[in-house]
């Protein structure tokens, strides 16, 4: 049952997780590499808070206090890469943002007042299911509520095209800017629910790797969908445990196995499942 519950947690947590990257990525069209750093640094700020200066209130008053923390801690980061980098476009942008991602990975490493390299312990047990789906469902209301609004368009537009986006009067820079501080803020959220639930933080669980793996999920539902995010996480986060659940030689091929079916996906369908649309239009066409 612990096994079951705990994929549960990391299904939500990926939902929030793909939801932020793909407000970056999929709605605004900015190529970023480094989202686990944002995950990593609201992970981090959120334990520090919980371990070092906790108020000695309730357990849930804490939780949604580490969640600010987090939130404000991966929004300033995204501040800092925001305001620099998002003049540059395609591979340079994403060459930027990954090496964001490595900058806060090794600052971690190399602070012991969080454990180093050895990793970040005591971190108490605030968040639960309940935490963690709540945040995921608010995520999706938000998400989907913003593509109806003013900042909603203006940021989609800059994804179709920036050149007329910018003829129109959308200001470039300001909706850029505004993608990236909430969508590494819903990162950093998610990282607080992460630190709260798993107990114990690494440096390696916020390494390059995983900034592939939520951009994968975004690729694989369809940049620009909410629903395509939230079916991505589920299923990138689901069908590696599945192929382990079967053992034998589909255990030992998972991750090639994997690998493959998602290079089959990508060459069948490269707009992702859903493309841009969300579910209920999709059902509409039919």
């Amino acid at each position: 049952m612990d096994y079951y519950l705990q994929i549960l947690l990391i299904v939500g947590i990926f939902i929030t997780l793909t939801l932020s990257l793909n407000l970056i990525n999929g709605f605004c069209g900015q190529f970023s590499l480094g989202h686990a750093g944002f995950w990593g640094a609201g992970a981090y700020a959120s334990a520090v808070y919980s371990v070092f200066f906790a108020l000695p209130v309730a357990a849930p008053i804490n939780m949604a206090i580490a969640c600010i923390v987090g939130f404000l801690a991966a929004s300033l980061c995204g501040i800092i890469i925001g305001v620099p980098c998002l003049r540059l476009k395609g591979d340079y942008l994403a060459i930027a943002t990954l090496g964001f991602g490595e900058i806060v990975r090794i600052i971690i490493m190399n602070t012991e007042l969080v454990g180093g390299p050895r990793g970040f312990i005591n971190i108490p047990h605030w968040a639960n299911i309940y935490w963690v789906y709540a945040v995921a469902l608010l995520t999706i209301a938000f998400m989907l509520n913003l593509k109806r609004t003013t900042y909603g368009r203006a940021i989609i537009s800059i994804r179709e095209d920036e050149i007329a986006a910018e003829n129109m009067g959308v200001n470039l820079f300001r909706y850029k800017l505004f993608s990236f501080i909430v969508g590494a803020g819903i990162a950093g959220i998610a990282g607080a629910l992460f630190a709260h639930t798993q107990q114990f933080l690494h440096p390696s669980n916020f390494n390059f790797m995983w900034s592939v793996i939520i951009l994968v999920m975004v690729i694989l539902g369809g940049q620009g969908s909410v629903t395509g995010s939230v079916t991505g996480a589920v299923l990138l986060t689901i069908f590696p445990e599945v192929l382990r659940f079967i053992g034998g030689h589909a255990s030992d091929w998972r991750m090639p196995i994997y690998s493959v079916l998602l290079i089959v996906l990508m060459l069948a369908r490269p707009e992702g499942i859903f493309g841009s649309h969300e579910f209920s239009s999709q059902k509409g066409k039919r």
